[in-house]
């Protein structure tokens, strides 16, 4: 249950409340709330369904079907002429949704840790998650929401007793980040890195830490930083609020790790050095990134008090995400699914853990979006480094991925390596059971609007 009733969520909203019947207005006003929702098949009994119209449907249709589902109430645009239940009229509902979370979230007291930066911010809130919530009654922000809507409904998912709340700040303009902050009024921000992500707007990647460090404006007073200060950007950052940041990753910061010892495609066993402790633990993810992220996830449970050994447990709890470095295993091939999206910077870690698996290496290589006048030359970078960490077989897909095979084949090391190139997915596709193996490892990776998750599908069912 949240700690909000039906009339506070109205004078939040600024809207006008229609009910079917007048007798039992007072009654419904007094309601708390039980979640809100923008689809109407999650609504569940005392849940409010935003009815609003987007690109492929108009929620409004759905107004019954809420209230059949045992909505308390709908917010909307458009009154129904026959009513099946009490609706809140606004002019707009997604904005009404963000006011409602703005005034919910204004009425907790409870500690919020943001995770911000253009790669790895899932992964480490995952580890981030797995750790604090080893101490605290944590909720854990869901999936990809990461921008205004999304974090306004992981607000709304904030119940009585929840104490700590972990989520993802994600933008792709000016200003967002400072529109996000103002939201979660974050008392943690921990900052992963700044790659060169979204240059159609942000231009470079002083453009990226500009916009992104607008995550600093409305930190609480007295908030923690924690920065990875394997970054020559966040380098810049000598403080914030009049306080020094803390930092992660390097020999002698604030938390480090070492004997590092990758445990093939599983894992790897480290020693995390924070503060006066030294921790072994077994990060059950793989690749060295996500030793760094459970480095930046001990540092910030020791800022919060936790022990060693809560520490060692909530890392070594954390499962794999879906499309982030996910192991498939099957009677073939191991599968390296990493398709949720792609950059720079993701693409060379993705990179680094293949090199890492048994048999031969396939890298199956997919577009990356939403890199301005930079696309080429980072493209053609990825490709470089592919056919110079000697994969075996390199296979590029898709417009901008051009560049990226030609890059590739000017490096070729030897006639044993296979480099080849596809415009589209289905020419792939067709191809892909001529080129593989048995005993493949192969990693997917691309810009999520690939979709390249179709390509593991077809490759899991081989």
């Amino acid at each position: 249950m949240l700690n909000l009733k039906l009339i506070n969520a109205i004078e939040a909203v600024g809207g006008e409340l229609h009910t079917p019947d007048e007798t039992d207005r007072d009654k419904v006003l007094d309601t708390n709330l039980e979640g809100v929702v923008l689809g109407s098949q999650l609504v569940k009994p005392g849940y409010i369904f935003v009815a609003c119209k987007g690109e492929k449907t108009d929620g409004h249709k759905y107004i019954a079907n809420a209230f059949e589902n045992g909505a308390l109430a709908v917010i909307c645009e458009n009154v129904p002429e026959v009513l099946s239940g009490p609706c809140i009229k606004v002019e707009n509902s997604l904005d009404a949704l963000v006011k409602l979370a703005e005034y919910y979230r204004s009425t907790l007291n409870i500690k919020t840790v943001g995770i911000v930066g253009s790669v790895g911010k899932t992964s480490t809130k995952e580890i981030v998650a797995g750790v604090l919530g080893q101490g605290f009654r944590i909720l854990k922000g869901e999936g990809n929401h990461n921008n205004l809507l999304g974090l306004s409904l992981e607000i709304l998912r904030i119940t009585g007793d929840v104490e700590l709340a972990v989520l993802e700040m994600g933008i792709s303009e000016f200003g967002e980040m400072r529109r996000l902050s103002e939201l979660v009024k974050p008392d943690m921000i921990i900052f992963t890195n700044v790659g060169e992500c979204h240059l159609e707007s942000l231009k470079d990647r002083d453009g990226v830490l500009k916009a992104k460090s607008e995550c600093f404006e409305h930190l609480k007073e007295d908030g923690i930083v924690i920065l990875n200060g394997e970054d020559d950007k966040l380098d810049t950052i000598a403080e914030v609020n009049g306080q020094r940041p803390y930092r992660f990753g390097k020999l002698d910061q604030d938390s480090f790790a070492v004997n590092v010892k990758p445990n093939k495609a599983e894992g790897s066993f480290a020693t995390i050095c924070v503060a006066e402790s030294r921790i072994e633990v077994y990060v059950p993810l793989p690749g060295r990134h996500m030793v760094q992220n459970a480095v930046a996830a001990a540092l910030a449970g020791k800022l919060y008090g936790l022990t060693d050994e809560q520490i060692k447990a909530g890392i070594e709890s954390v499962a794999v995400v879906a499309g982030r470095s996910n192991i498939i295993t099957t009677a073939k091939y191991t599968i390296i699914d990493d398709c949720y999206n792609a950059s720079k910077i993701s693409m060379k870690a993705a990179i680094d853990l293949l090199k890492t698996m048994e048999g031969r290496k396939v890298a199956i290589l997919g577009d990356m979006f939403e890199l301005g006048d930079s696309s080429e030359a980072i493209h053609r970078e990825v490709g470089r480094y592919a056919a110079n960490s000697g994969i075996e077989v390199i296979l590029a897909v898709g417009e901008n991925s051009k560049a990226m095979y030609e890059a590739a084949m000017s490096e070729l090391l030897c006639e044993m390596q296979e480099i080849c190139y596809f415009k589209t997915k289905k020419e792939l596709i067709d191809r892909l059971s001529s080129i593989l193996c048995e005993g493949d490892s192969i990693l997917i990776k691309a810009s999520h609007g690939m979709a390249f998750d179709e390509i593991v599908k077809v490759i899991k069912d081989m």
